[in-house]
């Protein structure tokens, strides 16, 4: 590995590091802390799983692969990798929250993912040995925050026998996804599955204050869960490539071609581990334990999914693609915290434009112009009504030439968009991603020496 490729590579580890501690100066109050009431039901907010450079068009996972950046959602993708691709993402949100007239801005960022992906046969032995084979394979592990679980709501009630009752509801946490990807590709068509673990940990609180009794009991409700377990989705593609007739009467791939994807992943098993400690207290003093449980090991499911799409392309200049996914999270259940969900669905549209990629002196001209729109309806609903999210995108990918003229990027995407529930709840937000993508196909290069 060269200077200059180490020196990227450890500023991309020094990046990864200032959002590690971005998150712990969140939780110390230096940052302002993610508040999103809708986080206290099921798991938390599901955050994003695909990189950045996807992101710009709108997350399309399903049709989409790239010799040179991974494809997290849809393993079938990996096999079409050309360089052993290391991704790391960040993310940074501004929020603006409306309810009764009230309204609260709020900003979060953390580290969004870390990647490494591979092809089993490097392209460059494939290259000096001559060889010409139907067969590709593709590996990649990665490991990003799944949910994520912050908010602080007051809410006040006047009671007549009571007087003025204070509820404080508080909730911090989240899940992260460690996930093992393998895919394999004969001819056009390739296939591949995902294996993830699951783990985290939700910390949920409700405080009574009873503010018109000067001497009267308040009560917390504290909830502590431990969350565990594996699960697994498979994937399809197929690119089909339009053909020309060359000079000599051949017909050869015309540079055009569509491609057709599937992944989804049934039903699976969590583990739960959670802690109960229920208490009255007088001037914050504890006075008297309700409950208090530990170590109560119970179970629930995460739900069965589905992605399919489909994406028009003209290799290395246009790229159009849509999509559609679905989740049942009405089979999602958890002993430890039993609540009702509803199946999600989302539609997507995205496109990518570069002008000249092969061009010489024009820089911009070698960008990527990302763009892209969705709509999708939630698990969650507030006051019967379930919960909705749409917005557009837009995103640049800036190539660099790093040593022996690999090319990596710099990726970033913005996301416009509203979530929530109109005249209820309503989250107004702009997102910024942006991605690294190091690209380097000496790691599993065979020197020869005569």
């Amino acid at each position: 590995m060269s200077i200059k490729w180490r020196s990227v590579f450890v500023g991309v580890v020094l990046c990864c590091t200032g959002s590690m501690l971005w998150a712990q100066s969140q939780n110390a109050s230096i940052i302002p802390k993610n508040n999103s009431p809708l986080s206290r039901f099921g798991l938390g907010d599901p955050l994003d799983q695909y990189v950045a450079g996807f992101g710009g068009m709108a997350g399309l996972s399903a049709a989409i692969n790239d010799p040179y950046q991974l494809n997290l959602l849809n393993p079938a993708a990996l096999p079409h990798l050309q360089s052993t691709s290391f991704e790391v993402g960040l993310y940074a949100k501004y929020a603006n929250l409306k309810s009764n007239e009230k309204s609260d801005d709020v900003w979060s960022g953390n580290l969004q993912y870390m990647a490494l992906g591979f092809p089993l046969k490097n392209p460059v032995n494939k290259s000096l040995d001559r060889i010409q084979s139907k067969w590709d394979f593709g590996m990649s592990i990665a490991l990003s925050p799944y949910t994520l679980v912050g908010y602080d709501v007051q809410t006040k009630q006047f009671d007549p026998d009571f007087g003025t009752v204070t509820t404080a509801l508080k909730g911090n946490g989240g899940t992260y996804k460690l996930a093992w990807g393998n895919g394999v590709k004969y001819k056009g068509f390739s296939a591949g599955v995902n294996v993830a673990y699951l783990f985290g940990k939700l910390t949920n609180s409700r405080r009574v204050n009873f503010d018109s009794l000067a001497f009267s009991y308040n009560s917390e409700f504290l909830d502590e869960i431990s969350v565990s377990g594996f699960t697994w989705q498979l994937g399809t593609q197929y690119v089909y490539d339009f053909k020309k007739t060359d000079k000599a009467g051949k017909s050869v791939p015309s540079g055009k071609r569509l491609i057709v994807g599937a992944y989804g992943g049934p039903v699976t098993n969590f583990n739960t581990n959670s802690s109960r400690y229920y208490y009255r207290f007088l001037s914050e003093a504890v006075r008297d334990t309700i409950l208090y449980t530990s170590e109560v090991k119970e179970k629930g499911q995460m739900p069965a999914s589905f992605t399919a799409g489909f994406t028009y392309e003209e290799v290395n200049k246009l790229r159009i693609g849509i999509e559609y996914s679905t989740t049942r999270w009405s089979g999602y259940t958890n002993e430890a915290k039993p609540e009702t969900l509803s199946d999600s669905r989302r539609i997507a549209a995205g496109m990518q434009y570069t002008p000249n990629v092969f061009s010489y002196n024009r820089y911009f001209q070698r960008v990527h112009y990302r763009a892209g729109l969705f709509h999708e309806t939630d698990g969650r609903s507030i006051a019967n009504d379930q919960v909705t999210k749409y917005g557009f995108t837009f995103g640049l990918g800036f190539p660099i030439i790093m040593p022996r003229q690999q090319i990596s990027f710099i990726q970033t995407a913005f996301e416009v968009g509203k979530f929530g529930v109109p005249d209820v709840l309503q989250e107004t937000y702009v997102k910024l991603s942006v991605g690294f993508t190091l690209n380097d196909n000496s790691w599993f290069f065979k020197r020869k020496f005569n």
